[in-house]
């Protein structure tokens, strides 16, 4: 047997017994599984980020557990099992990639994209729109829906035109923030929005470039309270400009 099915057959049986033997598993149900499995999935996000191949693998492992879980339980709704699943995105895979598996031609990654959604509305779908999660978190969620209407040909022609669409949104929010007028949350919203655009244009992933510069903040920030706490320094007793000294310090110790 090939060593892949082997190790995935292990994982299957390791399965059975725990459910049909462990008091935890035997409990769980496709409800209580889901918010620990998006913090599984935010794990990997962090190891992918973290550039930690190790960290990466087990967390793989853990993610790849939950679809099995919920094959199992799935399967003792008799509902699907576990085959049903690698079978259907097998089938989906096939069908949707017309260019390896039968005698459409697409040369470049924005040709098998458009195939990819003019395939799926083929297939039922009443939106381009429909596929996108609706408890997706705002940002990855606009970045998505923007990728989406690209494929069927929605979306301006290069970046200059979108960034001129940032300043303009920018201009429309200062004159709201200046009116303190009631509609400055959506025109923060429509600069978000734009910037997000922006970011896909010059090939920046927005939530990734966020999250890298959170994580940077928070070295600098915890290099701060290191040093200042080693000289006896507490940030109720200090201005914002004395405080920008240390500040300036991590920046130069860690980047």
């Amino acid at each position: 047997m090939d060593v892949r099915l082997k190790a995935f057959e292990r994982l299957l049986n390791i399965m059975d017994d725990l459910r049909a033997k462990c008091p935890w598993d035997k409990k769980q149900t496709l409800e209580s599984l889901r918010h620990l499995t998006i913090e599984e999935t935010y794990e990997l996000a962090d190891a992918i980020l973290d550039n930690d191949l190790d960290e990466l693998k087990g967390e793989i492992g853990d993610v790849m557990l939950h679809m099995v879980f919920y094959s199992k339980i799935a399967s003792e709704k008799g509902a699907f099992d576990i085959t049903d699943v690698l079978n259907a995105i097998c089938d989906k895979l096939v069908h949707r990639h017309p260019h390896i598996y039968g005698d459409v031609i697409a040369e470049d990654e924005a040709t098998v994209k458009a195939n990819w959604e003019k395939l799926k509305l083929k297939e039922g779908k009443k939106s381009v729109l429909q596929g996108v999660p609706k408890s997706l978190p705002s940002l990855v969620k606009a970045a998505r829906i923007q990728e989406k209407v690209r494929g069927i040909g929605f979306d301006w022609d290069d970046s200059k035109q979108v960034l001129a669409k940032v300043h303009e949104e920018l201009a429309e929010l200062e004159v709201e923030v200046k009116n303190n007028s009631d509609q400055i949350e959506q025109e923060f919203g429509d600069v978000m929005f734009s910037m997000i655009n922006y970011a896909r244009f010059i090939g920046v992933n927005p939530e990734t470039a966020l999250e890298r510069t959170n994580k940077k903040f928070i070295k600098r920030f915890q290099y701060m309270e290191v040093k200042m706490n080693e000289e006896g320094k507490k940030f109720d007793e200090m201005n914002l400009e004395q405080m920008d000294v240390y500040w300036e310090q991590a920046k130069k110790a860690v980047g």
